[in-house]
């Protein structure tokens, strides 16, 4: 399975091997998803009509995605092409940008007549106009009986209000990072993984919580990114504090360097010193003994 931008999730399908595969968007802000299609070369910008578990809903091609190097199983894809748009659903499709636009300016001011405590994030429609879904957040359990009954008085289809979490309101906001780029979570990530502050401790980050955090002031997503690699290229290095013998010279650890797979030590002068992994590999540590407690026997 793999999750949309609210988090919910959305059936992975294998792909015929004589597809090819585009990445799409169903809104111009929305999150990419990969799609297939018996279709060969499809222009960028062409609107298209995707399957879903709710029948056919409008997209637009992002561009090609690219290949897959894996060949030993086949490809998976979030969604499945059906074919090319009409120029008639192409009407209808920008009607429905419009349209959920308006509906949130409206559920906008009906949150305010309600005097409810929530902010409303975003407005989906179905192109079928089966269904409405009020995307919004909210600190505390909100009662929206009476504004799901104004809703659906005011636009005569079924309602959904759906609470998503900060991180699932900034992926489906989007915006850009620290790093210059699209947001992460706006534009590939498809799940939520779980950061800790061990993470940024494994990279040797600073701990200042406003160089690692994102919009959402939650650690950023990308620590998960080359936190296995600094933990396995960590394993077979001296530890830091620790004391090593590399011949006669007695060295103190003082930093690693993972990834340059060096480390940084202070010799018995007191002068630091940097080796590569060529002379430290066959160090061995200095044993220390263990203190004799006092009220021990002898």
């Amino acid at each position: 399975m793999t999750e949309k931008d609210d988090g919910s999730s959305v059936p992975v399908h294998v792909a015929d091997a004589n597809d090819v595969f585009y990445h799409i968007r169903f809104r111009e802000d929305g999150q990419q998803f990969t799609a297939s299609s018996s279709a060969a070369g499809v222009r960028r910008e062409t609107g298209v009509m995707v399957k879903t578990d709710h029948g056919l809903e409008p997209a637009q091609i992002v561009a090609a995605a690219p290949p897959c190097m894996w060949t030993e199983k086949p490809r998976l894809a979030s969604f499945e092409i059906a074919r090319e748009m009409t120029a008639e659903e192409q009407e209808r499709y920008a009607l429905l940008i419009d349209q959920e636009k308006q509906a949130q300016a409206t559920c906008v001011q009906l949150i305010a007549k309600h005097q409810l405590e929530m902010r409303l994030v975003r407005v989906e429609k179905f192109f079928n106009g089966s269904k409405m879904i009020f995307y919004f957040t909210a600190d505390n359990r909100v009662d929206f009986r009476n504004l799901v009954k104004d809703l659906v008085q005011e636009f005569r289809t079924r309602v959904e209000m759906r609470q998503v979490g900060v991180r699932h309101e900034t992926k489906m906001l989007g915006g850009l990072g620290t790093c210059g780029r699209e947001l992460c979570c706006a534009s590939f990530i498809k799940k939520f993984d779980s950061v800790s502050i061990k993470m940024a401790k494994e990279q040797d980050l600073p701990l200042n919580p406003s160089k690692i955090s994102g919009l959402c002031n939650r650690l950023l997503c990308c620590l998960t990114y080359e936190y296995d690699i600094y933990r396995r290229q960590r394993k077979g290095m001296p530890k830091v504090g620790k004391k090593i013998m590399i011949g006669d010279a007695c060295y103190l650890v003082k930093r690693q360097n993972p990834l340059q797979e060096s480390i940084v030590v202070s010799n018995e002068k007191g002068e630091d010193e940097h080796l590569r992994k060529d002379q430290w590999q066959a160090c061995e540590p200095v044993k220390t003994e263990r203190p004799i407690r006092k009220d021990k026997k002898i």
